[in-house]
C-alpha cells in the first residue's frame, strides 16, 4: 500500500505566498511521488474559530479551492475534499479529546497567539482546534503531513494522540511526520515575524498583479542599504530571505555582497523581487482562471474527493470505536487501496 499524504488549508480567502511556499509546494511535491497516496483538504471547520462571517464563507471556500488547484493541485494525482462533508472527521476529533489532557492543549503556542489576536472571540473550538486537527490526520491514518514550521507543534501533538490511543486500545495509528520545504517560513513584508493572513501589508496574495505586487513590497522597511554585517532580523533580512526563495542563492549572495561593499539599492532590489514573484505566480493565476471558468469540473473533483474520504474515513472510525467498546467487535471490510 502507498503511504498517505493529509495537508489542510483554513477558507480565509487570503491564500498568499507563505502558505505557498510553507504547504502548498510540498503538497504538489508530495502528490508527483508514485509512493503516496495524497489528500488535501480545505478545513472549513477550522475556519469558524476565529471571528467569520457566514454570508462570506460558502465564497470563501470556493476561492481556496480555486487557489489550490491553480498552484497545482492535481486531482489525477490527489483527492480534494471540504473537510466538514465528511462528518467522520468531528466524532474522530471527540473520541481523541477524551484521552487527552486539556493542560496540554492550553500550552500550545499557536493557542495562546490567538488568544492574544481575538481576546473577544476565545471559543472552546480554537482550544480544540489542535484535536480536531489530529483526527483529520489520523482518520487516514496519514504517514506524512505537508505544513509550515509554526503547525510543527501540532505534529507532534497529533503523534502523542497516536501514541496514546495504541498504548490504551492496541496498535490503531502511525505517527505521522512532518513534511517541511524550503520555504517553510516565509517572513513578513513588514519586517517582524512570518508572513500572516491575519497582520494587513505582511502578505503578496497568489492573486495579486505585478503593480500590486510592486506596491506591497514597496512598504516593506529597509535600512541605508550598506553595513559591515547583514542583520539578523528585520525589514532587509526577511527582503533577502525572500530574494533566495525566489531568485535564488546567487542573486542573494549577489545582493549580500553589494550590502557588504558598495551598498544595495533598494529600489532595484523590489522591482527584480517583484517581477521574480509575478513571474512564478503568473502561471498559478491562469490556471486558476480556468478553473474558475469550468465550475462543473471542480463539482466533479470535490465529489470525488468526498466519496473517496468518506470510505476510509468510515473504515477508520469503525475500528477506533470497536476498539474503544463502543461497538461489538465485527470482521470488517478490507481497508481502501489507494
Amino acid at each position: 500500500m502507498k503511504k498517505r499524504v493529509f495537508s489542510g488549508l483554513r477558507p480565509t480567502n487570503l491564500v498568499h505566498i507563505g502558505n505557498y511556499l510553507g504547504a502548498i509546494k510540498g503538497q504538489i511535491e508530495l502528490q508527483n511521488r508514485p509512493e503516496f497516496d495524497c489528500i488535501y483538504s480545505v478545513v472549513d471547520l477550522h475556519g469558524i474559530t476565529t471571528p467569520f462571517k457566514p454570508k462570506d464563507l460558502q465564497n470563501q471556500i470556493k476561492n481556496l479551492v480555486l487557489d489550490l488547484l491553480g498552484a497545482g493541485l492535481d486531482p489525477q494525482k490527489c483527492h480534494l475534499v471540504i473537510q466538514s462533508q465528511v462528518p467522520e472527521h468531528v466524532e474522530l476529533a471527540y473520541l481523541l479529546g477524551t484521552i487527552y489532557p486539556v493542560s496540554r492543549l492550553e500550552d500550545l503556542p499557536t493557542y495562546k497567539e490567538k488568544k492574544l489576536e481575538n481576546p473577544n472571540y476565545i471559543n472552546m473550538g480554537l482550544l480544540y482546534y489542535p484535536v480536531l486537527m489530529a483526527a483529520d490526520i489520523l482518520i487516514y491514518k496519514a504517514d506524512t503531513v505537508p505544513v509550515g514550521k509554526d503547525q510543527v507543534p501540532h505534529i507532534e501533538v497529533t503523534r502523542e494522540f497516536a501514541r496514546i490511543f495504541n498504548r490504551m486500545f492496541g496498535k490503531t495509528f502511525p505517527e505521522p511526520q512532518a513534511y517541511l520545504m524550503e520555504g517553510a517560513y516565509v517572513p513578513s513584508l513588514k519586517g517582524e515575524g512570518k508572513m500572516s493572513k491575519s497582520v494587513e501589508g505582511s502578505y503578496i496574495l497568489l492573486t495579486d498583479d505585478l503593480e500590486t505586487i510592486r506596491k506591497r513590497l514597496a512598504g516593506a522597511p529597509t535600512d541605508s542599504g550598506k553595513a559591515e554585517k547583514v542583520p539578523e532580523t528585520g525589514g532587509v533580512t526577511n527582503l533577502l530571505t525572500l530574494v533566495k526563495l525566489f531568485e535564488g542563492n546567487e542573486a542573494y549572495e549577489g545582493y549580500v555582497k553589494q550590502y557588504l561593499n558598495e551598498g544595495i539599492r533598494y529600489q532595484d532590489l523590489k522591482h527584480d523581487l517583484a517581477n521574480a514573484i509575478y513571474e512564478e505566480l503568473k502561471p498559478i493565476q491562469e490556471q486558476r482562471r480556468y478553473f474558475e471558468e469550468n465550475p462543473k469540473l471542480v463539482e466533479e473533483i470535490l465529489e470525488e474527493g468526498r466519496e473517496y474520504c468518506s470510505q476510509i474515513a468510515s473504515q477508520t472510525l469503525r475500528e477506533v470505536k470497536e476498539k474503544m467498546g463502543l461497538i461489538k467487535l465485527e470482521e470488517r471490510k478490507k481497508p481502501v487501496d489507494p
